[in-house]
């Protein structure tokens, strides 16, 4: 797999993780694109805020949930779930933060970030329709480039119409038919009478 790939699977993970924080009414939904020569840890941070823990939580088992079952994917690392108050998802390349929003304004991770870019889900989903629809066009360009194979043509064996068929089956059961009462007359027509 290249790295835009890999890239574009980072991106489509982090707009579902965004889309699941908006569902259970995360508020103040934040992605921050890291700068690559800034940060070696993760390429994106996805940041959202709860009113309380039991939400915080609730926010975090979905991601979890969801991401696991519609993608195969799992958080390599799990931190603050039985406070709740701050919620740290670790899936390498990408890091979800679930706060309560007390929380947010004292750690204030945007602000330590200066370098990264902050996005809304909206931006990012605006973002990541461009790149698949021009890595779309590559892959169409690339394939009507490319020589096609010769196809061999094969001829089609006709067969019978079914109507045909039983209409001739039909024909020779009526011959059959007449020719039967025919020799049963025959026979009647030589039996002498009593």
């Amino acid at each position: 797999m290249t790295e835009s790939q890999a890239l574009v699977e980072t991106r489509i993970l982090v707009q579902a993780a965004a889309r699941i924080c908006e569902d259970k009414k995360g508020e103040d939904t934040r992605i921050l694109e890291l700068d690559p020569i800034d940060s070696g840890l993760a390429d994106y941070f996805l940041i959202t805020s709860a009113l309380n823990d039991r939400q915080a939580q609730s926010i975090a088992d979905e991601i979890e949930y969801r991401l696991k079952h519609e993608f195969g994917v799992y958080a390599h690392s799990v931190e603050g779930r039985r406070q709740g108050e701050w919620i740290l998802l670790d899936y390498v390349d990408f890091v979800v933060h679930i706060f309560l929003s007390a929380r947010r304004a004292f750690y204030d991770i945007e602000r330590l970030r200066k370098s990264a870019r902050p996005l809304t889900p909206n931006e990012f989903d605006a973002e990541l329709k461009a790149a698949l629809a021009a890595r779309t066009r590559a892959a169409r360009r690339k394939s009507a480039s490319a020589p096609k194979p010769a196809v061999k043509v094969k001829r089609a064996v006709s067969k019978p119409a079914a109507s045909t068929t039983s209409t001739a089956k039909k024909s020779t059961k009526k011959k059959v038919a007449k020719v039967t009462a025919q020799k049963g007359s025959t026979r009647k027509a030589a039996r002498p009478k009593k």
